[in-house]
């Protein structure tokens, strides 16, 4: 009997095991790639040997894959696009549609194999469909083998050749990228200047170009004994071989593989303790020298807190570089336009390299869910920058977005594709203000404590396994014992409001009461602070009966009440506070200024505002 037990627990937690891992498979993608680029043609010729593995449960008749350089041509999808949207990007406009021949991008295919046989494909756009000589089968895996032809096209967003700074290559999206499938099925979207997602994997990539220019990108150096350009330990002699140089590197377990060269690049390395080593590279000039020397410091200030704040980072180096036309992110490095003063530069650099958390090391789908890319980082370097700067209010200035955006009548809900909102404006700021704003009054409902808690628990949960919005919101209620998925739906999902309003402060004898109103249809717990004239404070904490428990107290140096819960559907709450109505000095809701209330001049009443006696709002 003992023996039957013992292997049914054995094949109950095989069983487990077996659905968790059928719940979350992942796609992987094994990249060795050789290619060569050539500085006057801006051409690039390469060989890619892909070994894609199938942990899904799914037979695949097809794959995809995304060729983003073909958005860089007159008529593409990114540019229609942008010449019609009521807010284009200053970046972008109508550029694509002048560029020449020998400015656009392209990726031709010249050659497709699956395991050694010829498969047919078709190209839409930005979209390459492989049409499989054999389908693969769960569990199994399939070498593609490809040959191909690009071209770099002039720089205008992310990716290209000669940007506004003079960078030579900044070159993104630049190589034939399988595209991701998941339990959504594919993600092979059309690339018309947004979000990214990507396939969990290796990369091993051989870069030659002209010798007299130096790379920066994704990974560790093999080679840097016979490169040099200070990726070589100290003592070390380079002995460089002759003709064009080949930049040997290799990234594990990532899903993107960005790289930069330019001729001029100067590159300097500091160590951040207990961290990676970061590569700094710029150009030397009157505009960057000096603050980047300056700001490299604030990279590994930068790295530390982030590391004790909210996770780990898992690689052994890190690159900024300038490059690309403002700041964008990749595994292990960033390109970064470097002109800048210094605290600009310092304040992309935090952004940037933020992402190396909520986008590098998570995944999430951006492109589905660009507030939790955007958002988070955003969240996280404003923590950073307040860490290093010594600043009060980090957030401020996402507040100040949100609520702009609502008063516009442009808000859209941030639930949707980043691709298909109405205007870059409710694009930006649901991205990057709203997934601020959501983490910060997230704060608000379950306690700073329990948040951070939260935060790094989530990343140690979910790191390299692509997570959903709600992986997080399970966690954030795990820590904190409350229920949050309505949270989650109200703010992104909608775009209801919050507006509280402190209705009634009336005198009732030797006690007063205290009369709140939701105005607005988004319902959240209330902080409430009463202030009395001797200087002494309570904090009545009115929960929300959609959370089922109360968030623990936060400033023990006040005293709190914990109240009923308010109804969600009720547009009323009275509550007693007991002492004299003379005695008050004013009653605030949510004095830490989390709650994004759209009308805040409601939020306090000062008692030298005129008391009338309390009469019950149910007779």
């Amino acid at each position: 009997m003992l023996k039957i037990r013992l292997l049914f627990c054995l094949a109950t937690v095989v069983l487990q095991q077996a659905v968790a891992q059928e719940y979350r498979w992942q796609q992987r993608a094994e990249y060795v790639m050789d290619i060569r680029l050539d500085v006057n043609t801006h051409r690039v010729n390469g060989t890619q040997k892909l070994t894609y593995y199938n942990n899904s449960k799914d037979t695949l008749a097809k794959v995809y894959y995304h060729l983003y350089f073909n958005a860089f041509q007159p008529g593409s999808m990114m540019d229609v696009r942008s010449r019609n949207i009521m807010d284009p990007d200053p970046r972008v406009t109508d550029r694509i549609s002048k560029l020449r021949e020998d400015e656009i991008g392209y990726q031709h295919i010249q050659s497709l194999k699956q395991d050694g046989k010829n498969v047919s494909y078709i190209i839409n756009g930005t979209v390459l469909e492989v049409t499989l000589a054999k389908a693969l089968v769960p569990g199994g895996k399939t070498v593609f083998d490809m040959t191909f032809e690009s071209q770099v096209p002039v720089q205008i967003r992310r990716s290209g050749r000669n940007n506004k700074e003079g960078i030579s290559y900044s070159m993104t999206q630049w190589y034939p990228k399988m595209a991701e499938y998941d339990f959504q099925g594919w993600h092979a979207y059309q690339y018309v200047a947004r979000e990214f997602h990507g396939v969990w994997g290796d990369f091993d990539v051989k870069i030659t170009l002209d010798p007299s220019f130096m790379v920066a990108g994704t990974g560790k150096l093999q080679n840097a004994d016979k490169i040099g350009y200070g990726y070589e330990k100290a003592g070390t002699t380079v002995k460089r071989p002759e003709g064009n140089l080949t930049w040997h590197f290799i990234a594990k377990n990532v899903h993107d593989f960005a790289w930069a060269a330019d001729p001029e690049y100067e590159h300097e390395k500091l160590q951040v303790p207990g961290g990676p080593e970061l590569h700094y590279f710029y150009q030397p000039g009157a505009k960057t020298t000096e603050v980047w020397k300056k700001m490299m410091e604030y990279g590994v200030r930068h790295f530390e807190f982030m590391n004790k704040t909210f996770g780990q980072y898992p690689y052994d180096t890190y690159s900024i570089i300038q490059g690309g036309d403002g700041g964008m992110e990749y595994p292990m490095c960033t390109l970064i336009t470097g002109e800048r003063t210094f605290g600009s530069l310092v304040g992309v650099m935090a952004h940037e390299a933020a992402h190396s958390w909520y986008q590098g090391v998570l995944a999430s789908n951006e492109s589905l869910y660009p507030w939790v890319d955007e958002g988070f980082t955003d969240f996280a370097a404003n923590e950073s920058m307040a860490f290093m700067f010594n600043e009060t209010d980090p957030h401020k200035g996402s507040y100040g977005g949100y609520f702009s955006l609502v008063k516009s009548g442009l808000q859209e809900p941030a639930s949707q594709h980043s691709d298909h909102y109405s205007t870059n404006r409710a694009y930006g700021t649901a991205a990057y203000n709203m997934g601020t704003v959501f983490l910060h009054q997230l704060k608000y409902i379950i306690g700073e404590e329990q948040f951070y808690h939260g935060m790094r628990r989530y990343y140690n949960a979910w790191k390299f396994r692509h997570p959903e919005p709600e992986d997080f919101i399970r966690i954030m209620e795990k820590v904190s014992g409350l229920q949050l998925a309505w949270y989650l739906n109200y703010w992104i999902s909608t775009t209801k409001r919050i507006d509280y309003n402190v209705k009634a402060v009336v005198a009732a004898g030797d006690e007063t009461m205290v009369t709140l109103e939701r105005v607005g249809e988004f319902p959240m717990p209330v902080d409430l602070l009463v202030t009395y004239k001797d200087g002494s404070k309570e904090m009545y904490y009115v929960p929300l009966n959609e959370t089922l428990g109360n968030k623990p107290v936060e400033d023990k140096t006040v005293q709190r009440y914990d109240l009923q819960a308010w109804p969600w559907v009720n547009p009323t709450y009275t509550l007693r506070i007991k002492r004299r109505a003379a005695d008050v000095a004013s009653v605030e809701i949510d004095p830490s200024l989390r709650l994004a209330d759209i009308d805040r001049k409601n939020n306090k009443i000062d008692m030298a505002q005129a008391m009338k006696p309390y009469q019950d709002p149910t007779k």
